[in-house]
C-alpha cells in the first residue's frame, strides 16, 4: 500500500500493521514497534506528521493493554 506524506493514518491502521509485523516476524510488540519506526517511518516517527505519529503511539498502547 502506498502512503503519501499528507496522509492522516488512524490507530486502526497501525493496530493491523503492527499485528501483521508481529505475526510475520514472530516477534513481540516492542520488536514490531521498532521495526515499524525503522521501516515504515524511515527512522523518523514524524515522517508522516504528528497525527499519524500519535495514532501509531495510540495503537501501540492499545495493543499493550490487550496483551
Amino acid at each position: 500500500m502506498t502512503v503519501n506524506r499528507g496522509s492522516r493514518l488512524k490507530p486502526a491502521y497501525f493496530k493491523s500493521y503492527l499485528s501483521l509485523i508481529m505475526s510475520t516476524h514472530e516477534c513481540d510488540l516492542d520488536c514490531a514497534r521498532q521495526h515499524t519506526i525503522e521501516t515504515f517511518f524511515k527512522g523518523d516517527p514524524e515522517y508522516y506528521g504528528a497525527v499519524s505519529r500519535d495514532s501509531f503511539e495510540e495503537a501501540v498502547e492499545s495493543l499493550r493493554e490487550t496483551n
